[in-house]
């Protein structure tokens, strides 16, 4: 089995609506009045269709319905994408289909649905377990509507997985920890545990600019990630990526994929794809504005804006951004398979040395991965590598 089978080949579905938009959000998100779903139904259908000419048979491993909110798709919608990918590509049994959610009273009642339609997997976006960071946040759900829609979750569907958001403003290493401890007394197969961080364009943005907000400072934001990842390790949910916690087993096999660098299509206003064809890797994306995007798939058959082939080195420096954030790191044989060269002929060897004795990289008869102490501080190793 090569490394790019090992990686899988996903579908990634974007749906761009939201019912409002949270003020740390800068994801492709838009609050409508009113959506008509039929003509976003044909056209996902038909964005679909393209996408599988230009990738050729291929053996899907994974499907996501991201956003957005993809919770606010009708049922009818996610299962006719689910059955058009399997009439294109076919979907093995056991094929992980992922659909976001939000735990809002109205978007529970429909996880029912969503399972029937053939989800398997369902990630809440919780975000907190306190209606006051939940309201500084701008989510629309109290802490008990959480904890109800987690319920149903796990009467729907066979794996689960949920958010939170830490390094919140003023927020100590005692409350993060008591929060965790609600949170694994839940009993998660997979969480997702995230920093807070300010990016620019949003709401949150401006109030940081204004210092209106304050995050905690580095050592703070430091203590709370290595308190996150020891709580975690020690209730069996050791970090196979830096923010992604599982049970051995329980990982999301759909962002295993990009973070192995394999090949995915993806489809939606904004999406972003990989795709092996005519002998080389092609970086695709679609329009960005969904009323844009729409029109462009009725017109043409597709949303794609872009279609590039990805040149040797910008597939290393990829790969290796993706793949140190992963505990297991890069094999040998992905290198080998995706640019036919060890790691040490393809990066410089005098930054590698260095970053192994500094203790942030190891490099190995395995391959190359980072250390935890590399992972925390992922950012400042890659530039310096890849510089």
């Amino acid at each position: 089995m090569n490394a790019r089978t090992e990686a899988g080949f996903g579908v990634y579905l974007h749906w761009p609506f939201c019912k409002s938009k949270c003020p740390y959000c800068d994801f492709n998100s838009h609050v409508r009045e009113s959506v008509d779903q039929e003509r976003w139904r044909r056209a996902l259908l038909s964005d679909l269709e393209h996408a599988r000419e230009k990738s050729g048979p291929r053996a899907v491993t994974s499907v996501f319905f991201g956003g957005g909110t993809p919770s606010l798709m009708p049922p009818e919608t996610v299962a006719a994408a689910i059955e058009t990918i399997d009439a294109l590509w076919g979907l093995a049994p056991g094929t992980e289909v992922t659909l976001e959610a939000n735990p809002t009273s109205a978007e529970a009642e429909r996880f029912g649905g969503f399972a029937r339609a053939g989800v398997n997997r369902l990630s809440i976006g919780v975000q907190a377990l306190d209606d006051a960071a939940l309201k500084f946040l701008g989510r629309q759900h109290s802490a008990a509507e959480a904890l109800r829609a987690l319920d149903l979750a796990r009467a729907a569907f066979p794996r689960l997985s949920f958010d939170l958001i830490y390094a919140r403003p003023g927020q100590s290493a005692t409350a993060w920890r008591t929060e965790l401890a609600e949170a694994l007394a839940l009993g998660p197969e997979h969480i997702a545990l995230y920093q807070l961080t300010i990016e620019e364009g949003t709401v949150f943005y401006g109030a940081w600019r204004r210092s209106e907000l304050v995050l905690p400072e580095e050592d703070a934001a430091a203590v709370l990630y290595e308190t996150t990842a020891a709580q975690l390790a020690a209730a069996g949910l050791p970090a196979y990526e830096i923010s992604n916690h599982a049970r051995p087993g329980g990982e999301c096999r759909h962002n295993l994929t990009y973070w192995r660098y394999g090949d995915y299509a993806g489809i939606g206003p904004g999406a972003h794809g990989r795709l092996t064809f005519g002998g080389e890797k092609h970086a695709t994306r679609q329009h960005r504005a969904p009323e844009a995007w729409l029109d462009l798939v009725e017109r043409q058959g597709h949303g794609w804006r872009q279609d590039d082939v990805i040149a040797p080195e910008q597939r290393l420096a990829e790969m290796v951004m993706m793949g140190l954030r992963l505990s297991d790191g890069i094999s040998r044989a992905a290198f080998e398979a995706e640019l036919g060269a060890a790691p040490e002929a393809l990066l410089p060897s005098e930054r590698l040395q260095r970053l192994a004795a500094e203790g942030y990289l190891v490099l190995d008869e395995a391959g190359l991965s980072a250390t935890p102490e590399g992972r925390q501080r992922l950012d400042a190793v890659l530039g310096y590598l890849l510089a």
